[in-house]
């Protein structure tokens, strides 16, 4: 499923205490597994992949065909966990320039609901006047702002271009199972939907109805999806040694590193592809960890993009900061580095060798710098971008999550710290019901 290597970490941490968390991880298990830590009722994402059923697949698969049948486009109304692992996946698996093309088997996937940028829903309203689009809305409550906004402007827009009858047809909705506004507009409207459980928390909610559907809808295997997932769940389960559980040994090295006041790890793939994989990971760790004025700062780079910009900061700047590695073992397609009879460009020494390659050494090239230059190096192999090796990747990280956060000592399946914001801006607003802050905020302004 992947490889997990910390060889290049033990220049700056040891063995022996990366293996001495053994005792510490086997308690943070046990907790996940018997409810009894911090944040004990969203913990359904736990044992979620073993317990898809065929039929639930079944029913995302058939509903994926209804708006594949009647969309050209659909838009994926959500913002965090409710659009980003679904995105991380699309993402990751499609190729880069398919939504160019004029004809198209397969429905372009937009997103809204993730800002407020009204030239953003401006350029993305005109974009769809002359569509057939559905859209997925995904909000537990409906009321979270950036996506209700989204939501509204999108349904009227449905319902005028396509009729009431069609609209009906291609919104549904992913939301919670009895209450929320969203939930009221499913049943009035007569939407088909589907349900976010209640004890999955957004980050971790990839392997619901959240993430399957819109991944289903792009034309990608869910059934693979979930096999790897549940593989990798097999392989990280609390029975498996130490020594062999790669969630186990990720989460005790990185919390290793922190005690070494490594307090930023910077998530690097050489795969573009893999770029919001990386945005859905810096949101699971930072919401998860990021607490008590405690946690390793989520960072990400795409090379080698950026190590012609940020690439002299980690290889110079301040050593405070680790990195751990995605790496590719197989690319879907193969290209060669062809001959060039003047030569200016004084690559014909390439000439003949998989780009592949050339990236490859890219990478180890990185890495050795990397290491040289005082940043300890964690590498996670993944076979191939296909579906097997992302369920496999997603869920190994959340299991990861779930055991560093307890090793920490704060709770990873809560996120007081996000509704700061919100009450600030509701106050600004002038939302009802939020009087008394609105005076003593404008009173700071």
């Amino acid at each position: 499923m992947i490889s997990l290597n910390i060889e290049k970490t033990l220049g700056f941490i040891s063995k022996e205490n990366v293996f001495a968390y053994e005792s510490q991880v086997k308690a943070a298990q046990d907790a996940l597994e018997n409810g009894t830590g911090k944040g004990n009722d969203f913990l359904g994402w736990l044992h979620l992949p073993s317990s898809i059923t065929q039929e639930h697949l079944a029913d995302l698969k058939a509903t994926a065909q209804v708006l594949r049948d009647n969309c050209e486009v659909v838009v994926v109304a959500g913002i965090g966990g409710s659009y980003l692992g679904a995105r991380a996946v699309i993402e990751a698996l499609s190729n880069s320039f398919t939504w160019l093309q004029d004809k198209k088997s397969t429905p372009v996937i937009l997103y809204a609901g993730h800002n407020i940028g009204e030239d953003y829903l401006y350029e993305l309203t005109e974009y769809l006047q002359d569509k057939k689009f559905g859209v997925i809305n995904i909000s537990k409550s409906g009321t979270t702002t950036e996506t209700a906004l989204a939501f509204r402007l999108l349904k009227k827009q449905c319902e005028d271009q396509r009729g009431k009858d069609m609209a009906k047809k291609v919104i549904v909705a992913i939301t919670d199972a009895k209450k929320g506004a969203a939930r009221v507009t499913a049943d009035n409207e007569g939407y088909k939907s589907f349900i976010i459980p209640d004890n999955v928390g957004g980050r971790f909610s990839v392997l619901t109805p959240v993430g399957l559907l819109p991944i289903a809808v792009a034309g990608f295997d869910i059934e693979k999806l979930v096999a790897g997932a549940t593989a990798m769940e097999k392989l990280c389960g609390k029975d498996v040694p130490f020594a062999e559980n790669p969630a186990a040994i990720y989460a005790a090295t990185r919390n290793e590193l922190y005690k070494h006041d490594k307090k930023i790890e910077i998530l690097v793939n050489f795969n573009p592809k893999l770029h919001y994989v990386s945005e859905w990971w810096k949101q699971l760790y930072g919401e998860s960890e990021g607490k008590e004025n405690k946690g390793i700062f989520p960072a990400a780079v795409d090379f080698s993009t950026d190590l012609h910009s940020m690439g002299q900061w980690i290889q110079e700047g301040e050593r405070t900061i680790y990195e751990t590695v995605i790496s590719v073992e197989k690319t879907n397609h193969k290209l060669e580095v062809p001959s060039d009879a003047q030569n200016l460009d004084g690559l014909n020494f390439l000439a003949g060798k998989r780009v592949d390659e050339v990236n490859k050494m890219a990478e180890l090239g990185t890495q050795l710098a990397h290491v040289d230059g005082g940043v300890p190096n964690i590498r996670i192999v993944i076979p191939a971008l296909n579906e097997e090796s992302i369920g496999g990747l997603l869920y190994f990280f959340e299991k990861a999550c779930g055991i560093s956060g307890y090793l920490l000592g704060v709770n990873p399946f809560n996120q007081p710290g996000v509704e700061a914001y919100k009450k600030n801006m509701f106050a600004l607003l002038n939302k009802p019901g939020y009087e008394e802050e609105s005076k003593a905020i404008r009173a700071r302004l």
